[in-house]
């Protein structure tokens, strides 16, 4: 009967370590500024700001926190299970929003998850939950979808600082008449943007025709002044290097070959593609470099970071690597500042994708 307990009183105590051991691995990232910490590099220096000016207006004009985050997972804090107790963590480890008022907004986004979440300070209640789930599952879910992060987090922004505060980003100063004028503008952008999508493909026909005909035209012998042959695919590369051949299995470069059929003469003629993802190697020449981009350290606002790019070649087979430096993000005057220590119950909506 001893042992027994023994065994019981050991058990209780090995899962009651195991229980204090994870709570005590659950961590949470530090904040480089109140608008947009951006752990996953979602964003380019650019965008970074676009959002972050939206974020600073609505504070500075209608005195409302409102912060972006992104990581790449949340298991990287130790975190297995559900995104809303996080981002509830998060939240209120941070403290955004008005201490009294609890009316703070978080956007938080774990990419490798391929979850998000909007959460809302407890001084909104339920009365948010409906909205945001709308403005995840139809703004910005759907850019998500297809890799656009920016994309779908920029217009996501937007709606949710219309639903605060009824008006689009820098628009809450604007007439009636003024805001009219914006809501039209933006009906035009987006009616131009399908308008492109659906002539883009019609704009490149001449494009297209212009570049056949000027392979497809006859040349003539610089030397007896007759018509060239190009040969087909088969032949030609019996005129070309090794390196050629690797650049067109690639796509990287494409040649066509003239020959005379009097005398003999080879004419070899390249068209690099418009859309290769392969750069020049170092050591052989040719276009057949593919890099690979690694973060070592991420940006802030207060320090550079730091990446590297290793470059392998596909013909010459040479490998090497370089760090690059990755400027500091861009800092407004009040976005080294803290959050006012709002709080969330939990408020607000999740979504995947």
């Amino acid at each position: 009967m001893v042992g027994f307990l023994k065994t019981i009183f050991a058990a209780a105590v090995l899962a009651t370590l195991l229980v204090v051991g994870n709570a005590r691995a659950q961590t949470y990232p530090d904040y480089s500024e109140v608008y947009v910490n951006d752990f996953a590099n979602l964003f380019s220096t650019e965008q970074a700001q676009e959002i972050r000016n939206k974020l600073e207006d609505l504070r500075t004009q209608h005195d409302i926190e409102f912060t972006v985050v992104t990581i790449h997972s949340m298991t990287d804090y130790g975190h297995a299970g559900a995104i809303e107790p996080f981002a509830t963590g998060l939240f209120n480890t941070w403290g955004v929003g008005h201490a009294e008022r609890n009316d703070g907004v978080m956007m938080l986004v774990a990419v490798n998850d391929r979850y998000m979440r909007i959460e809302v300070g407890s001084g909104y209640g339920t009365t948010k939950n409906d909205a945001m789930k709308d403005i995840i599952d139809h703004t910005i879910l759907p850019k998500f979808r297809s890799d656009g992060y920016f994309e779908g987090i920029n217009r996501g922004v937007d709606q949710v600082i219309r639903d605060l505060t009824g008006a689009y980003p820098g628009e809450s100063k604007m007439s009636g008449s003024e805001k009219a004028l914006a809501g039209a503008k933006r009906v035009l952008e987006n009616l131009g943007a399908w308008i492109w999508l659906i002539l883009a493909p019609f704009a490149a026909i001449p494009v297209k025709l212009f570049r056949s005909w000027q392979r497809n035209h006859t040349r003539k012998c610089p030397y007896d002044k007759t018509d060239m042959v190009r040969l087909d695919e088969h032949w030609d590369d019996n005129h070309l290097q090794p390196g050629q051949i690797t650049e067109e299995q690639l796509d990287s470069i494409d040649y066509d070959v003239w020959q005379c059929q009097i005398c003999q003469h080879v004419t070899i003629e390249a068209y690099k593609s418009w859309f290769s993802r392969f750069g020049a190697c170092r050591s052989c020449g040719y276009q057949t470099l593919e890099g690979d981009e690694t973060i070592l350290e991420s940006a802030t606002t207060s320090s550079t970071g730091r990446k590297r790019i290793d470059y392998t070649c596909h013909h010459c087979h040479d490998n090497y690597s370089v760090t690059r430096t990755i400027p500091k993000k861009t800092s407004s005057s009040s976005s080294s500042s803290s959050f006012g220590g709002g709080s969330s119950s939990g408020g607000g909506a999740s979504g995947s994708w």
